[in-house]
């Protein structure tokens, strides 16, 4: 047997319908994998996928009717092309949340998942939330989420701006939306024994999802036990009969509990603990923000228009070869 021969019997083995159910089948399993398994098996689809793509392309090259039909060729060649970004997209994708305190600079996510094979360049982010301007109608219900920044761009030049839930920065690939999720950010001073003095930002519990539980645990570099801050909020910061907007509380008091000792802190108060010495500076605000990398997206929507105008080229063709009346 010939080696053409034989390139041609698999070509054919590989167009078969046999081979787009067993595809199909493995998509219908990699979805069900990626819901059970809280989509830390979203790279599996991309082996169906590409799977289903070498079944189609066969089928493109074995098949006579495609080389005589431009429109119909051209149409299937985009949906090959789909299939292929999308196992592509699957394998190089990313989604992420971050936490910023309002002023500082990004620097890590707090949830991160990605395809296998995404590079992407978050090292190279470099952006600073300015704070944001949060209006919400009665209900509450949220109206608008205006969030000012600044962003080193790809010229190493620093643009200030402002983004919203749907008005994105895009920044070397990475799309970055604020989210529903910020609240109160506590800025301290810690003075560890014998160490040198670092500030650090404790970042409560979302507001107002969390509005009657805004404490929890945090433990300093260097001190031996965990202290338990909680922020006292007696008054209506988001009303619901009337429009209003996010902001901090008039009274800024917290609570600690450390070991056995219950204190109260003032901004610009500290007391002394075991390992250090612990200030409240101020309070501030922070963001969440959802950051999404998908570099297959220009390109997946330019073939499907693509598909879209061949298939219109297509049946053009053949409703335009007989009268409308027949």
């Amino acid at each position: 047997m010939s080696a053409r021969t034989l390139a041609n019997r698999l070509l054919l083995a590989l167009a078969s319908l046999k081979v787009t159910l067993a595809g199909l089948l493995l998509l219908g399993l990699a979805t069900v994998a990626v819901y059970k398994l809280d989509h830390s098996a979203t790279p599996w689809l991309a082996v169906p996928l590409l799977l289903l793509a070498l079944n189609l392309s066969a089928a493109v090259a074995t098949n006579r009717v495609f080389r005589r039909q431009k429109a119909l060729l051209l149409f299937h060649l985009a949906l090959i092309a789909l299939v292929l970004l999308a196992a592509a997209g699957r394998l190089s994708y990313l989604k992420g949340n971050a936490e910023v305190t309002e002023g500082a600079a990004f620097e890590t996510l707090v949830q991160r998942e990605a395809g296998p094979l995404h590079g992407g360049r978050l090292d190279a982010l470099r952006f600073v939330n300015e704070g944001f301007d949060i209006r919400y109608l009665p209900g509450p219900m949220m109206d608008r989420n205006i969030n000012l920044m600044r962003w080193q761009d790809e010229r190493g030049r620093w643009q200030a701006g402002q983004i919203e839930n749907n008005r994105p920065l895009i920044l070397h690939g990475y799309r970055i939306y604020p989210t529903s999720n910020k609240g109160f950010a506590l800025l301290f001073m810690w003075q560890p024994a014998g160490g040198q003095p670092m500030l650090a930002a404790v970042h409560l519990p979302s507001y107002p999802a969390n509005a009657t539980a805004q404490a929890l645990a945090w433990r300093p570099a260097g001190s031996p036990d965990d202290i338990w801050v909680m922020l006292e909020v007696d008054e209506s910061l988001i009303p619901a009969d009337r429009p209003s907007r996010f902001r901090l509380p008039d009274q800024q008091n917290i609570v600690l509990r450390y070991r056995d000792a219950r204190l109260e802190l003032q901004p610009g108060e500290r007391v002394e603990l075991a390992g250090g010495v612990l200030e409240y500076r101020e309070m501030r605000t922070w963001m969440g923000y959802r950051l999404y990398y998908d570099w297959t997206l220009p390109w997946m929507l330019a073939a499907c228009a693509l598909a879209v105008i061949s298939l219109a080229w297509h049946f053009w063709g053949k409703f335009s070869a007989r009268p409308w009346d027949n």
